[in-house]
């Protein structure tokens, strides 16, 4: 569950970065970013395959030993795109982040998908949903730690928040879509009443949570008030982590991506 977890915010994170307008944001950003996906990197290839996830039928698109070593590509990357933005070599450090990126998507999809399950709903379902929940996770987080360097370079440009602000309002309609939709399909698999009270967890602070935090963020941007809105966010990332690992649970306990 770790490794899951922090795959899916290595593949929000990065994702973050491919969309936000790199130009108008500092390089010492991203160079502390490469810091956090090092970190991530390395937690995940230490906790790869210690803890059983449900997968579908089929054979895996990754053996452990397979993933371990592509979780250490992303770290030894990470690691060359620290120097690479400290010496604020924008090209080469966009590279990295595409590289970075493409590679955790392919990394988580292998955790929750089979060569088998993709010939399903289902399986597209399980599929769709890690991703969703990868964006709703690395969007607040790097929207909020973005809020935090407007301390540092206090003459940047806000268009770069406001920006990840609406990725934080779009991750959250989708999510709101997609939870919906597996709600509908596989609520009469829900044996137990234990069930619906982590449902209502992930609900109410894993979707309509952002929903609030994204109304809240950018009305307060508009009087361009950058800590207001990292504190907001700050609380974005919580109420984000509290639903997606609660729907983490459901999912391990049910095989259902809610």
């Amino acid at each position: 569950m770790i490794a899951q977890f922090t795959l899916r915010l290595i593949v929000g994170i990065s994702f973050m970065w491919v969309v936000m307008p790199r130009r108008d944001v500092t390089c010492g950003f991203f160079r502390i970013q490469m810091m956090l996906t090092l970190g991530l990197s390395v937690l995940a290839a230490l906790t790869f395959g210690r803890d059983a996830i449900p997968l579908p039928p089929g054979d895996p698109l990754f053996s452990v030993t397979t993933a371990r070593i592509v979780c250490g590509v992303m770290a030894a990357l990470s690691y060359a795109g620290a120097v690479v933005w400290m010496l604020a070599r924008r090209t080469s450090g966009d590279a990295i982040i595409f590289l970075i990126f493409g590679i955790s998507t392919v990394c988580l999809s292998s955790m929750v998908a089979t060569t088998e399950s993709l010939t399903t709903g289902h399986g597209w379902m399980i599929l769709i949903s890690e991703l969703v929940t990868a964006s709703i996770l690395g969007s607040t987080m790097t929207g909020m730690l973005l809020g935090h360097w407007y301390l540092t370079a206090t003459t940047m440009s806000i268009k770069p928040l406001s920006t990840l602000t609406l990725w934080v309002g779009a991750c959250a309609v989708i999510r709101l879509l997609v939870s919906a939709s597996a709600y509908l399909a596989y609520a009469p698999q829900m044996p137990s009443s234990t069930e619906y009270v982590w449902l209502a967890l992930r609900w109410i602070a894993g979707v309509i949570g952002p929903l609030a935090v994204f109304a809240m963020t950018w009305k307060i941007l508009k009087f361009r008030n950058t800590q207001s809105a990292t504190g907001v966010l700050f609380v974005g990332v919580i109420l984000t982590f509290l639903g997606e690992l609660s729907a983490l649970l459901l999912y391990r306990s049910l095989g259902i991506p809610l």
